[in-house]
Order: structure tokens, then C-alpha cells, then sequence
């Protein structure tokens, strides 16, 4: 191991000096002291199950400083990924700077790493990779924090949630292992989701809402087989979502009578069951708070104002419309929460109130059109997007750049049914036919695909939220 020459202190030493120069014996080597390692630190103290984190070395009182990591909030299996890691730390006594990080699926190793610059090296240990600062990465005598980027590249096949785990050190630059601030962190990604998934395939499942009985029925696409609930009555909204964030859309009514919630928990088939909203409002289920859990939420016409009750706690009240317009609440900007968004139907119109990109506003349609905001481009954002029913055409404006394209797909008389039914991270377009009760779907990469599913008078469960 190279040792630095003079002044240079990086995160995570393998001994310290107390008083002498000693040994320190671990197992049967003799492991001699050293300031610091140049190379970057030793594997393994990212504090993730199983590992110890920089204390074991470096001890001081904590100084207030911040350490936080961003990676996508959900990832298509296969795709590359920028990945943040930032110190921010106001004590000007920080004078350097370092950090570990992994990534896991439970216990196993997800995905890769890959640096884009000389302030990250990757490091292969024995079953896990890291990725962390170099000698130029320490950033030595730099006040305020400082910041890394590097690539990650997702698991080629869904693991379920992928947890990234880091310590890092805001050092002081003593050449010592004591006042120094060692700080941890971790952040989640999951899977991109695919509305209307309830047997958690990442797939998109043909549906339909059985309005007299009151009956669901759903063809599973991970099985092909079709099971039957019933759940609510003619009178209520569907308003499925993965209430209890098991990656699982439940069964959801809202009952505008008595502005009460029913949830079929995926998990089990157990339901709850809860007061929020009144008559007049409109069902508008989203995650706005990030968690990876739907939250109830409702749209009030009357004075426009907006209701979200957060699965995190406490409820938002957000004013946004006016007299008209629709509700069309998507994750616009990418963030991993539903924006508060309307379409202006006299006009044209989409305003967009995005919770990290701030409002946007575009034309982009007309009064006759059904609206339909969906990611048909696979970039995790939500694109504006419409159905033309006197035509059967879709209209897309690209959330990455603002152009547009349309495809021709549905008759007069379909009902726009879109999704991603074949799980590749992009929606599809489709429609279900009540005449003959089938459904077309035009899917992005596996190609069209007809299957018949339901009788006259269904709802398609994907026309859910079509305005």
C-alpha cells in the first residue's frame, strides 16, 4: 500500500499512533500503522449489513455537517445512471474529504460502477464493489464540502429495492485519525414501476371493473390467469395504487357519497378503510410524497384546491386550477412524486405545478381530446400526452426536449387504455374495444398484441385516471 508523504490525510486508516509508533495484530498479520492510505480506504466500511464504517479508525465530534447520496428514484433493469454523493459542511475547520459507498439487493451485490473522472476509483472486494474517492478526489484544503459523480449501471433483471449504502469523513487534514467527522448515509432505488401492476411483475395487467356486481377482474401477466374480486359497488371510482408500497397495485374504491377509501391490501386480500374528501371532489391517487406508497388524495372543482394525505404523515392543501379544468397529476419532472397538474380543456392547456422543476405551462391538444400522461419515452418522467378519439391518435410531447410525435392507434368508440404491458420501462399505447371486447396493444418493444378480455359494459381498470 503507498502511503501519503507529507500532510496528506484520506478517510479510513488501518491504525493510529497513541503516544509510540506500536503494532496493531490482526489474526496472524502484523499490520503496521500509517497515517493514511493514498490509494483509497480499505474495503468494507460503508457501514451495509455486515460492515463496520470509518469510527473503527477515525473518532471527533460530529460538526454539523451534511452527507447525502442521489441515486434515480427508480431504475429500468440494464440502464446506466448518474449517482451523486455530496458533503456540505460550514465548519471551516473540514479541510478534507473522502468516502465509501455500495450498492445491495438485501445482502448481494446490484449492479456496477463505472467513473467519469479522476475523483472516483472503483474497488473490487471479495463479493461486493465500491466506489470512492482518489487522492485528487480528497479535495485536500477545501472548505464548504465537496461533491462526486460516478455511473451506476442497474441490475440487468429486477431485484426488487437496491440500497445504497456510504460513510464518508470530513477530516480535518492533521495527518491523525482523531477529530475527524465520519458521517453515514443511505438512499433506495426501485424498480420502475408499471401502473396497473397487480401481481408486481413490473408489467402492466389487462383489467376491467365489472360496474354492476361491482367486480374486478384481472388477467395476471406474469401467469396469464385471470382472478376475480368483488369489491365496491356502480357507484364508486376506481382508484387502484400501491397503497402499502409492496410494489403491488391494491384494489381501490373511492366512495364519493360518503368520501370514503376502501383498500384491498395486495398482500393478504384484508381491506381498510378510511374517511377523506366530499362530494364533488374527484379521486386523484398518487405518491406526492416520494415514499413509494400511493397516497389518497382528491381534487376539489368547486374551489380548486387540491387534498393530499401523505402516507408519510400530514395532509397537503395546495391551491391549483381554475373553474374547468381537469386533473392530470403525474411525475412530470422525475423526482419520484406525482406533480399537481391540470389540463385546460378551452384552451388547450397543461399547467404543471412539478415539485422539484417548479410550474410549467404548454399548449398542447384541445377541449375534444382524452387526456393520457404516462413515460411512453422510458426516461422516468412523465410525458403530456392526449388521445384524439374522432381519430385514434396519440399525441406525445417528449418530456426530454419538448418536440412531439403521433401514432395512429384505436378507432372511434375505443377506450384509451395505456401502459407499460411489457415492462420495458416505456408506456404503451392501447385500447380496449367494447364492440368486441378487445384489447389492442401497441407495446413499445415486444410488438402489437390482441387479447380478449372482458364483456360489454366493462371498464378497462388502465382507463382508471383518463380524463
Amino acid at each position: 500500500m503507498k502511503r501519503t508523504k507529507v500532510g496528506m490525510k484520506l478517510m479510513f486508516v488501518i491504525a493510529f499512533v497513541a503516544g509510540a509508533v506500536m503494532l496493531l495484530i490482526g489474526g496472524d498479520e502484523i499490520v503496521r500503522p500509517a497515517g493514511a492510505f493514498s490509494d483509497g480506504p480499505p474495503l468494507g466500511r460503508t457501514g451495509a449489513p455486515g460492515e463496520q464504517t470509518c469510527t473503527q479508525c477515525h473518532s471527533g465530534p460530529a460538526t454539523g455537517g451534511q452527507f447525502s447520496i442521489t441515486p434515480p428514484h427508480k431504475y429500468i433493469p440494464g440502464q446506466t445512471y448518474q449517482v451523486a454523493v455530496q458533503h456540505v459542511n460550514s465548519d471551516t475547520t473540514r479541510l478534507r474529504w473522502g468516502y465509501q459507498l455500495t450498492a445491495l439487493a438485501g445482502t448481494t451485490m446490484a449492479g456496477t460502477f463505472a467513473t467519469t473522472d479522476g475523483f472516483s476509483q472503483v474497488a473490487t472486494g471479495a463479493n461486493r464493489d465500491y466506489v470512492q474517492q482518489t487522492v485528487v478526489g480528497s479535495f485536500a484544503g477545501t472548505t464548504g464540502g465537496a461533491g462526486w459523480t460516478f455511473n451506476w449501471t442497474a441490475p440487468s433483471a429486477n431485484v426488487g429495492v437496491v440500497s445504497f449504502y456510504a460513510a464518508g469523513n470530513q477530516a480535518n487534514n492533521d495527518n491523525g485519525t482523531s477529530g475527524d467527522d465520519i458521517v453515514t448515509t443511505t438512499a433506495t432505488s426501485r424498480p420502475l414501476d408499471a401502473p396497473f401492476d397487480f401481481d408486481g411483475d413490473r408489467k402492466t395487467d389487462v383489467g376491467i371493473l365489472r360496474p354492476g356486481p361491482g367486480e374486478w377482474w384481472i388477467r395476471r401477466s406474469s401467469t396469464s390467469q385471470t382472478f376475480a374480486v368483488q369489491f365496491g359497488s356502480s357507484n364508486d371510482s376506481i382508484a387502484p395504487g400501491d397503497f402499502t408500497g409492496d410494489g403491488k397495485a391494491d384494489i381501490a374504491i373511492w366512495r364519493p357519497a360518503s368520501g370514503t377509501w376502501f383498500i384491498l391490501r395486495s398482500e393478504d386480500f384484508s381491506f381498510y378503510s378510511f374517511p377523506f374528501g366530499t362530494t364533488g371532489d374527484v379521486a386523484v391517487p398518487g405518491d406526492y410524497d416520494g415514499d413509494l406508497k400511493t397516497d389518497a388524495a382528491v381534487y376539489r372543482p368547486s374551489s380548486n384546491f387540491w387534498y393530499v394525505s401523505k402516507s408519510s404523515g400530514g395532509t397537503d392543501i395546495v391551491q391549483f386550477g381554475a373553474a374547468g379544468d381537469q386533473p392530470v397529476p403525474s411525475d412530470y419532472d422525475g423526482d419520484g412524486k406525482a406533480d399537481i397538474a391540470i389540463f385546460r380543456p378551452s384552451l388547450g392547456q397543461w399547467w404543471m405545478n412539478r415539485s422539484a422543476a417548479g410550474i410549467l405551462a404548454v399548449t398542447f391538444g384541445n377541449s375534444s381530446d382524452r387526456t393520457v400522461p404516462g413515460d411512453y419515452t422510458g426516461d422516468a418522467k412523465s410525458d403530456v400526452a392526449l388521445w384524439r378519439p374522432s381519430t385514434g391518435e396519440w399525441f406525445v410531447l417528449r418530456s426530454e426536449d419538448m418536440s412531439f410525435y403521433s401514432v395512429p392507434f384505436g378507432t372511434s368508440g375505443d377506450i384509451p387504455s395505456a401502459g407499460d404491458y411489457d415492462g420495458d420501462g416505456k408506456w404503451d399505447t392501447a385500447v380496449f374495444r367494447p364492440t368486441d371486447t378487445n384489447w389492442y396493444i401497441n407495446r413499445s418493444t415486444s410488438g402489437n398484441q390482441v387479447i380478449q378480455f372482458g364483456v360489454s359494459g366493462d371498464r378497462p381498470i388502465p382507463n382508471a385516471f383518463v380524463r
